[in-house]
């Protein structure tokens, strides 16, 4: 008699990107996810068209298009995390990174290079954390701060050996 053994799907943390809109910088942190073994989710409307030669040039062939998850809107990504945690990236936050405890299934959520998310995005998340900068300077780029946090997210988690 033969069993059949169901793999557990493997948590591995979420990279998600709202309304990117410099293609050179998704396609970096496209790079980064496949690297690093995150997933990478959009929600749009993007500033770019994934078949863009600036996002091709960067991302190579590291990623394929098939492998990013694309949510039509802020709705829908929502409704589709709702038994899982997501925790938003930026400057506006309190709290630092680095006293969060992160969990291999989270989703990093980072908002626009233009202007982070709207007010709106801010009440209907619950973790809220930062990278902390010297006070005089604005922000970092966002290809860097998705590859700081992550980083401290797969560092915690073990989720590379």
């Amino acid at each position: 008699m033969a069993t059949m053994t169901h793999k557990k799907p493997i948590s591995v943390p979420k990279i998600a990107l709202f309304e990117p809109d410099i293609p050179q910088n998704t396609a970096a942190i496209a790079r980064t996810c496949a690297c690093l073994g995150a997933k990478l989710e959009i929600i749009e409307p993007c500033g770019f068209l994934l078949n863009d030669k600036r996002f091709k040039k960067v991302v190579m062939d590291y990623m394929n298009q098939n492998e990013i998850i694309i949510y039509e809107s802020y709705k829908k990504f929502f409704n589709s995390k709702k038994n899982q945690r997501i925790i938003l990236m930026t400057t506006k936050a309190k709290k630092s990174y680095l006293d969060f405890n992160f969990s291999k299934n989270d989703t990093l959520l980072f908002g626009r290079e233009s202007s982070g998310v709207p007010k709106k995005i801010h009440k209907l998340i619950q973790n809220k954390l930062k990278i902390p900068m010297i006070e005089t300077k604005r922000s970092l780029n966002l290809a860097t701060s998705v590859a700081i946090v992550l980083s401290e997210n797969l560092r915690q988690t073990s989720y590379i050996k």
